[in-house]
């Protein structure tokens, strides 16, 4: 009878409604972020267009004019802090996979809207092959996917690799984060793609994709968006 298949779906959505991942009320949607903690994800108030640096000012930041990265723009909507952070940390380091959905949209919701011009792959940082073992997955590709999907562009996962097994960059100074990722990347050159948009989940000081930038720039690529989840 319809009212019993009825009565069924209210018992089993009200079991298995997704919880919010910071409040772990049921959100009532797809996306497992209540409407409150949705409304406090951490926003930049401004940014360098070219890094995505907390930059007070319209135009470049300092460091953009005077030394020009391999980019041309990241957008990194927002920002590494609380609860995001959290949410990002569980799913690295904890194998928390049930963030993958909700941070892959999460992307895809935030980046997309803000792309203006489309490149033509997707490619994420990659990790090391002994690191995406120790791990099991790659979060910069778990966040690639839903965007492109949704915008429908490739992704190209075995062009860039990474060479050299690195500490991770958390707890690094500035100046060891750049020496830490000094010729850690290699691409299989030369490019058959002038635009690229590299994929990252948190960008810090920024040297990470600042390499591997250089090294698609040197293979051929031309034009080089990011896109980061949070920017620290």
């Amino acid at each position: 009878m319809p009212w019993i298949d009825y009565c069924v779906k209210i018992a089993l959505d009200a079991l298995y409604a997704p919880q919010c991942a910071v409040c772990a009320v049921a959100t009532g949607g797809c996306l497992a972020l209540c409407p409150d903690c949705l409304g406090e994800l951490p926003r930049p108030s401004s940014q360098c267009p070219q890094c995505a640096v907390q930059h007070p000012g319209p135009g470049l930041c300092g460091h953009c004019q005077l030394d020009p990265p391999a980019f041309e723009l990241t957008i990194a909507p927002l920002a590494y802090r609380p609860p995001l952070d959290q949410i990002i940390r569980e799913f690295k380091y904890s194998r928390r996979m049930r963030h993958a959905g909700l941070l892959g949209e999460l992307f895809r919701r935030e980046v997309g809207s803000r792309v203006t011009v489309l490149p033509d792959i997707i490619i994420p940082v990659p990790l090391h092959r002994a690191r995406l073992r120790h791990r099991g997955f790659n979060q910069s590709l778990e966040l690639a996917r839903p965007i492109a999907r949704s915008l429908g562009i490739g992704i190209d996962r075995r062009l860039a690799t990474r060479s050299r097994d690195t500490p991770p960059q958390a707890g690094l100074a500035v100046k060891q984060r750049q020496r830490n990722v000094h010729n850690a990347f290699s691409v299989r050159g030369p490019m058959a793609y002038r635009r690229v948009a590299i994929v990252d989940d948190v960008m810090t000081s920024g040297h990470t994709v600042s390499q591997l930038a250089h090294c698609l720039q040197r293979a051929g690529a031309e034009h080089i968006q990011i896109w980061a989840m949070a920017r620290a």
